[in-house]
Order: structure tokens, then C-alpha cells, then sequence
């Protein structure tokens, strides 16, 4: 094997790998959106884990986070301007980044 394709394996890797810690991120920030939330909405217990998911999933219906941020203006209404929404989501994506990157080490 050469140096060339030592060094795209390494890249390959390091893409595979950025990839999934981001996909753990999403997933973090977005179960932290739910219990934001949650707790905005009066939801606990069984009812708050359901909204919990529901939040997350709802991050598959298309690339970004724009189908999130839809769902929960939908849902919160006057309890959250988007403004506020915005400011949490970047609050709680700066968390599960910290979070996920502090498990690696």
C-alpha cells in the first residue's frame, strides 16, 4: 500500500468518524429540545418520554434542523417565540457537542 493510499484510509476514517459523533450530537441536542420542551408543555413522567422521541424523530424528515425547529414552534405556539427556539437549539447543540466529545476522551 502506498502513502497515498494510507493517507485516504486515514481520511476515510476520520469522515466515518466525524460523521457518527455528529449523528450523536443531533440525537443529543434533540432529546435535550424534547425535554426543554416537555417541561415547557406540562408533559412528565411516560407523557414527557413520549414527546421526548417524538422530537427526535422528527429530526429525520429532512437534512438540518429546520424540521425540528418546526415541530416545536408547532407545538409550543405562545409558550416559545422562535427566537427563543433558535437560541435554545444552538444552546443545547453546544451542550451535546461538549457532551459527546467529552465521552471520546
Amino acid at each position: 500500500m502506498t502513502t497515498f493510499d494510507d493517507r485516504e484510509h486515514a481520511y476515510e476514517n476520520k469522515f466515518a468518524h466525524d460523521a457518527e459523533l455528529q449523528f450523536k450530537a443531533d440525537a443529543r441536542c434533540n432529546k435535550m429540545l424534547g425535554q426543554w420542551a416537555a417541561g415547557l408543555l406540562g408533559k412528565a413522567g411516560p407523557e414527557a418520554e413520549a414527546y421526548i422521541r417524538e422530537v427526535v424523530t422528527a429530526d429525520f424528515e429532512e437534512a438540518g434542523h429546520e424540521d425540528v425547529f418546526r415541530k416545536l414552534s408547532a407545538d409550543l405556539g405562545e409558550k416559545a417565540d422562535a427566537e427563543t427556539i433558535r437560541a435554545k437549539m444552538a444552546e443545547c447543540m453546544t451542550e451535546a457537542r461538549r457532551q459527546v466529545l467529552e465521552e471520546e476522551s
